[in-house]
């Protein structure tokens, strides 16, 4: 009697490591084999078997891909690995012990990553900490990591350091508003603010904080200035901060120093801008750049009115939890009074673009009124000329110059009508039939 087969399908741990078993012994068979198109043969069935696998991968929970990759040997795992998107090696990583390093191959690990910088305190200053073993780290003890724009396998890398979550610099601004700030269980301290990027293009750039065992951690898409200037602060001045919370203390500051140095721009932006709306004359395409520019503006200065809003909520927030000593919640409420004063700063600055954006649409209906005169003036002197000319083109005119010469008939016509004319126009240039027609116009206006 035949042995009763099991129905259930197979486990996916399983699946995953009878693709890969399948995937080498191919591998191996078309390799010994000599037909023709053999390298063309053997991409393709190399191709599909990577694909099967990067399809089971998919289906597959990251824990049991974790579990997995811990029990192949190196060259297996880096088959596997490179199978798995991109969008899930995270979660695969925390799954993972520091060990797996072997797997991305011991070079990526032993060189420097670009986009982590620790900071430690040496004497009073800040120093910048190499990260490119763990060792380095254990001894340096930073008070601040810093990530810009970090890779997936840079954000595991330290998350599995220091035991935390990091979060997608690419995904900041997906939080409400009500969840941007807020404590874990654990004792993480997590923040999400902005900081203004005044260049070109301006615009304000999400940062997430987070503070853990007295460590600041900051994530971010892109290099920040406000970021640079105190590096070169902590590292030339001594004493210049002395914990993770003085830092952050410190960045937010330097956030709103930043904004009121943009603000300084606005100002200097307008009064250009001001001085050539006050002219005389202003042309149509005058207004139009002058529309640009006060546009701009006014834009910068909506950026820095809500980057100065979320500093205020992250540091009052940061009051109301007490977390900080007496001194540097004195700091803190500086902060908060320094916001104060820009407030009425963007408010001012509000009120002056309102004003120059009225002055240059006022001159820009000067000049279409005057373009409107001219054609009233043309209009008015023309008006005339066509009753005339109604009446020369009937049947008695013709009755009326019989037995003159056409020629000299309509030529004494055009000349009366050009008489006319001149009159007409004489007699609108007069001074008083000018103030007239202003008087009619500004009654007009009134009603």
């Amino acid at each position: 009697m035949p042995a009763e087969t099991s129905n259930h399908p197979p486990s996916s741990k399983t699946a995953l490591l009878q693709l890969l078993q399948k995937h080498k012994l191919v591998s191996e068979m078309l390799h010994k084999q000599d037909m023709r198109r053999h390298d063309l043969v053997e991409s393709l069935v190399h191709k599909q078997n990577l694909v099967q696998l990067s399809q089971t991968l998919e289906r597959t929970d990251p824990v049991e891909i974790a579990q997995t990759l811990e029990g192949l040997p190196p060259e297996d795992q880096l088959i596997v690995w490179n199978q798995v998107s991109n969008e899930r090696k995270i979660s695969v990583l925390r799954e993972l012990p520091f060990s797996f390093q072997q797997i991305l191959g011991n070079s990526e690990f032993k060189d420097e990553h670009p986009g982590i910088k620790a900071f430690q305190l040496n004497e009073g200053h800040l120093r910048e900490v190499r990260i490119n073993i763990r060792e380095g780290l254990v001894e340096a003890k930073p008070i601040w990591v810093d990530l810009v724009d970090p890779s997936v396998k840079e954000r595991a890398w330290v998350a599995d350091f220091f035991g935390i979550d990091l979060p997608d610099p690419n995904r900041l601004g997906d939080l409400e508003s009500s969840a941007r700030f807020y404590v874990e269980e654990n004792g993480e301290i997590h923040l999400r603010s902005v900081f203004l990027l005044n260049r070109d293009v301006s615009r304000n750039v999400e940062v997430a904080f987070i503070l853990h065992k007295e460590i600041l951690f900051s994530v971010r898409m892109e290099e920040l200035p406000v970021f640079r200037i105190q590096r070169l602060r902590a590292r030339s001045q001594s004493n210049y901060v002395v914990d993770a919370w003085d830092m952050l203390l410190d960045l937010y500051a330097a956030n709103v120093e930043y904004s009121a140095e943009a603000l300084e721009d606005v100002y200097r932006g307008l009064e250009m801008v001001g001085k050539q709306v006050l002219s005389k004359e202003m042309s149509d395409d005058d207004a139009a750049t002058m529309l640009t520019a006060i546009a701009h503006e006014e834009d910068l200065n909506g950026l820095i009115r809500r980057n100065v809003l979320d500093t205020r909520r992250a540091v009052s927030f940061i009051l109301r939890s007490h977390f900080l000593a007496r001194q540097p919640a004195d700091d803190a409420q500086q902060i908060l009074r320094d916001i104060e004063s820009l407030d009425g700063h963007t408010t001012f600055l509000f009120g002056k673009i309102n004003f120059l954006m009225d002055a240059t649409v006022g001159f820009i209906n000067i000049n279409q009124n005057k373009v409107i005169k001219q054609l009233t003036v043309i209009s008015v002197v023309f008006m005339p000329l066509n009753i005339i000319a109604g009446i020369g083109g009937m049947s008695e005119f013709s009755m009326m110059t019989e037995g003159i010469p056409w020629p000299a008939s309509y030529g004494g016509f055009i000349i009366g009508l050009g008489i006319v004319a001149w009159i007409t126009f004489l007699l609108l240039r007069l001074p008083g039939n000018l103030k007239l027609f202003k008087l009619r116009k500004r009654s007009a206006g009134t009603r």
